[in-house]
């Protein structure tokens, strides 16, 4: 479990990096105008912020796989994070339009890769704690 724990780490501080270009990919600057102030900054904030938590929950990963597995506390800790991840594989799959991907092959690859990678991280991080 522990070597599953250190590719999530790796991927997600990748992830989390990945963040910075993702205002210049998205076109944010010209897309944001059409937002009010307090939505643009709001925006802005939560984005730095997941890419904080997603390169934080890397870093723990590949730092504490052994007490993540081996403790009390990690066992808690791996339950809210396969909690998360469900999640966000729920939101991939039911909320994000398909619209946003069918059609188009990048898209479509990224939709799949991204909807594998959250199911995987989800089920590692829930199998350790049911284990």
């Amino acid at each position: 479990m522990e070597i599953h724990l250190k590719i999530i780490g790796a991927c997600l501080l990748l992830l989390g990096i990945a963040h910075i270009g993702f205002p210049r990919y998205f076109k944010w600057k010209q897309e944001l105008m059409k937002l009010s102030l307090i939505n643009r900054q709001m925006f802005g904030s939560h984005t730095f912020f997941i890419a904080l938590t997603v390169t934080l929950i890397g870093a723990l990963c590949l730092t504490y796989a052994d007490d993540l597995i081996h403790t009390a506390l990690g066992n808690v800790l791996s339950l809210g994070l396969g909690i998360f991840w469900l999640l966000r594989l729920y939101f991939q799959l039911f909320v994000y339009s398909s619209a946003l991907w069918k059609g188009k092959a990048f898209e479509t690859l990224t939709h799949i890769v991204f909807s594998l990678f959250w199911g995987y991280m989800s089920f590692v991080f829930l199998s350790i704690y049911f284990q």
